[in-house]
């Protein structure tokens, strides 16, 4: 399998992006923000292009090859389905307080900034700040299995495809990131602690993504070296569902609360377009 050890590094380049959002954290002005906007729309244009125009119909030709043209895009459809219902599982589980997939309010634009949010410091218990991080950290990392897995298969199969789907990742796990640090920064008056948290609340996407690599390995492997077709077609269709729900429920709706104007928007299409010229390049 010649594209293991690149499917493991850009898992864990996209899982520790949540580390560079606590660095940009503590040393972006709150003004800067708008690229936050502009970053997690072009993260969304690049997954749902990618989701609809690509993996999508990479699932059906496996499937159809297996079962059938008829059967295979009833199978890809409701593996399609099946990715999006476990994303959303994955959310319902997570406390509304905590979940990522919440952005804040558009009028509280920049707050996330330690010079703003310094000023509301005083009013809340340090154990309750850290609580408050320490609790999204196990959020993000939740969230970021099936991200993980998505960029891991995706690499497998095609290198180009899963870099593309790594960078997107990673530019969405800096606002993360920064939603883990700020707290833990307050409650404990360490830059150190509050980027170690934030670092390791991204392990859990190379992590996710080797542990179900090795549950597929053990369960599905051919003698021929490689997953059957069933199950890689059953995968890219879940994958696909899986980047269309992180997409419209958290990357749109944060760009939008981080935005001015058209930044979200400019930000989607650029995404669709740099993807859909990578595509008719490579």
């Amino acid at each position: 399998m010649p594209n293991l050890a690149l499917a493991l590094g850009l898992t864990l380049f996209a899982g520790l992006a949540t580390g560079i959002g606590g660095l940009v954290a503590f040393f972006v002005k709150a003004t800067s923000y708008r690229f936050l906007s502009i970053s997690t729309g072009f993260s969304a244009g690049v997954m749902l292009y990618i989701s609809f125009v690509e993996i999508f119909f990479k699932g059906e030709e496996a499937l159809a090859l297996a079962y059938g043209p008829a059967m295979g895009k009833w199978i890809n459809v409701a593996a399609f389905f099946g990715g999006i219902l476990l994303t959303a599982v994955i959310d319902v589980l997570i406390p509304e307080p905590e979940n990522p997939h919440q952005p804040p309010p558009s009028s509280s634009f920049g707050a996330i900034h330690p010079s703003s949010f310094f000023a509301q410091a005083p009013t809340e218990s340090k154990g309750k700040l850290m609580r408050m991080g320490l609790f999204t950290a196990l959020a993000i990392a939740l969230h970021n299995f099936p991200e993980g897995l998505a960029t891991f298969l995706a690499t497998l199969q095609e290198p180009a495809l899963g870099m593309a789907i790594a960078v997107a990742v990673a530019l969405h796990n800096i606002p993360d990131g920064i939603s883990v640090a700020v707290p833990i920064y307050f409650a404990t008056g360490s830059r150190r602690k509050a980027l170690l948290y934030s670092f390791l609340s991204g392990l859990a996407e190379p992590v996710g993504a080797a542990i179900a690599f090795l549950g597929l390995l053990l369960a599905f492997r051919g003698g021929e070296g490689a997953f059957p077709s069933p199950v890689m077609g059953i995968l890219f269709s879940g994958v696909a569902g899986i980047m269309v729900y992180i997409s419209l429920d958290e990357l749109l709706p944060t760009s939008r609360a981080y935005g001015r104007g058209h930044d979200s928007l400019i930000g989607l299409l650029l995404g669709m377009t740099v993807m859909t010229l990578s595509l008719l390049l490579l």
